[in-house]
Formats: C-alpha cells, structure tokens, sequence
C-alpha cells in the first residue's frame, strides 16, 4: 500500500537531476546546517584545522553548527557558478533535494520545482531511495526534526 501521502504523479518515486552549473540551491535563503563530521571534512578539504575553519566559517550554539552567511549573502563556497569545496559539501546540501520537508509533502515538491530546475528531469529516484535519504537528513540534523 502506498503511503497517503504520496501523490498519484509520485507513485513511482521522484525525478531529479542535478543541472550542472545550477546553483539555485546555493544562492536561496536559509541556513546551510553542518554535522562535526561536516566541519571536519571541509575543514581537511582546505588543508586547516577544524578550529580555523570554525573560527572563519561557523556558527557554533548548543544544538547547531551552520555555516555563517557572508556580509554579501549566499554561501561562502559558492565561486565561479559552483560549490569550492563540492567533494565536502555539507550533508544538507549532498542530500538536497531529498529533505524530509520535501519528499514527505508532494505539495513541498512541486512547490520546490520553482526553486530548483532539476526536480521533476533526470532518473526516476524510488519512493524507498528518496525516504531513506531524507532519513539520513533527520539522523544528521535531529535539532531540525525533533529529535534531539
């Protein structure tokens, strides 16, 4: 039995593919979250410590790691119509568009197909393979899904 939630045009599963040059992600406003995992990778990607790369890059509170949004907006990574530190991007932006928000609400993800020119072309993504991503999403970020 399919889930209530999933429309008829998603039954199969969901169309995406990310459109090089694309950085419609990249330039919308929001916060870009990070795991320590996160902070680390991209810290080692630029050859300096977790420490420096904090110091210049994040916004630490109890519960959360962001990026911090430079005086000029947008993300601090985005140069030349691309992510710079693209093989250590933070899991948010690897796992988008399969956030729990988007995939769980076929109402969500024809409204991001405004947004994202991506969604809705490529290869079809099984209703299974788009859920367990957005799980990995609420694993990562539980301060964002009520799970801390």
């Amino acid at each position: 039995m399919v889930p209530a939630l999933i429309c008829c045009e998603q039954m199969e599963g969901f169309r995406f593919r990310c459109i090089p040059g694309c950085t419609s992600c990249c330039t919308r406003r929001g916060y870009v979250y990070l795991t320590e995992a996160d902070l680390h990778r991209a810290a080692q990607y630029l050859a300096v410590s977790p420490e420096e790369f904090e110091r210049n890059f994040v916004y630490r509170t109890k519960h959360l790691l962001r990026l911090r949004i430079p005086k000029h907006g947008g993300c601090h990574f985005l140069r030349n119509g691309g992510c710079s530190i693209h093989p250590a991007k933070p899991t948010q932006c690897r796992l988008y568009p399969f956030w729990p928000e988007l995939v769980e609400s076929p109402r969500e993800w024809a409204r991001e197909t405004k947004t994202c020119p991506g969604i809705g072309t490529g290869r079809l993504v099984q209703i299974g393979t788009a859920m367990e991503k957005a799980g990995r999403m609420r694993d990562a970020y539980p301060f964002l899904y009520g799970k801390s």
